[in-house]
């Protein structure tokens, strides 16, 4: 890991450490916090060594060998040659929704997931055009910060539901000063999640211009990455990932809620349109292309 994602990195543990603390100081007070801080650490080293079993194991992705997907396996190694990176572990998720995204802590324990929705919709181009944009976030070092955010992310959700019910129902203490004031709690349970939210927009938007741009490159053309997205967002717009799980969305290439009604402001992904716009800019702008081979 370059010296500046290490940094980035470290002060998004760093931030999110502080956010358990706080929750936990709403909860219990110091012993609260207390308790919070060491469930954060142990969170912290979970997320680094685990973070992309977690991501996998949420998005119910099977691992497949060279013998049962043999194409796209291909497909992988080649633009992983291009992108000079190890070639990851390949999954594929059965769900009928569009979608791909790419986990791991480093290039060399990285993993690139598909859905069959998204083997069925594109062609051939427009899945390399998928891949190599999955690629790019791992040459870019962006996999690890992801899905440290979807595992934080997971968490706080889940404290803040238990903060709600505990709110209603007289759980923890009452005592002002030692944490745990009911109407304290439910606002807690309410920000909590808009700050995780937060957190996943900042990490998210721009990267993905990022891995648009680093996957074009990779890919040696812009247009099938553009046009793949064009149909990703009309194939999630039909069918929609029902089942995904809301800490992990930002790591997809596309929003897999986009065809529920997801406000644009609200969403972890800036607007496909766009996304479109530039790479077809890049196409008609060949120096931008220079840094990789086909």
């Amino acid at each position: 890991m370059t010296t500046g994602n290490t940094i980035k990195t470290a002060g998004l543990l760093a931030t999110l450490t502080a956010l358990f603390v706080l929750i936990g100081q709403f909860v219990g007070g110091a012993g609260g916090a207390s308790i919070f801080f060491v469930i954060a650490l142990v969170m912290n080293f979970g997320a680094w060594w685990f973070s992309d079993k977690l991501a996998l194991r949420m998005a119910g992705a099977r691992e497949v060998t060279p013998e049962e997907a043999r194409d796209l396996h291909m497909m992988v190694e080649q633009l992983s040659q291009s992108a000079n990176l190890p070639k990851p572990r390949v999954y594929i998720i059965e769900n009928d929704s569009p979608n791909a995204f790419a986990t791991g802590r480093d290039p060399k324990h990285a993993a690139v997931a598909v859905t069959t929705g998204i083997q069925s919709l594109l062609t051939r181009d427009e899945l390399a055009g998928v891949m190599a944009h999955e690629l790019a976030h791992i040459r870019n070092r962006d996999t690890l910060i992801s899905t440290v955010v979807g595992t934080f992310a997971g968490a706080i959700t889940w404290i803040a539901n238990m903060l709600q019910w505990s709110a209603i129902f007289g759980g923890f203490g009452r005592d002002d000063e030692e944490g745990g004031n009911p109407i304290a709690m439910i606002a807690m349970a309410i920000l909590a999640p808009i700050a995780a939210m937060i957190i996943q927009f900042a990490i998210s938007r721009s990267r993905e211009f990022q891995a648009d741009a680093t996957g074009a490159r990779i890919l040696g053309d812009p247009l099938p990455l553009a046009s793949a997205l064009e149909k990703l967002q009309s194939g999630v717009a039909r069918r929609p990932m029902m089942h995904a799980n809301p800490a992990t969305q930002h790591l997809y290439i596309v929003n897999p809620f986009a065809g529920q009604g997801v406000s644009k402001l609200f969403s972890t992904h800036p607007p496909t349109e766009e996304r479109i716009e530039k790479l077809q800019q890049m196409a008609l702008q060949p120096s931008r292309m220079a840094g990789y081979v086909r």
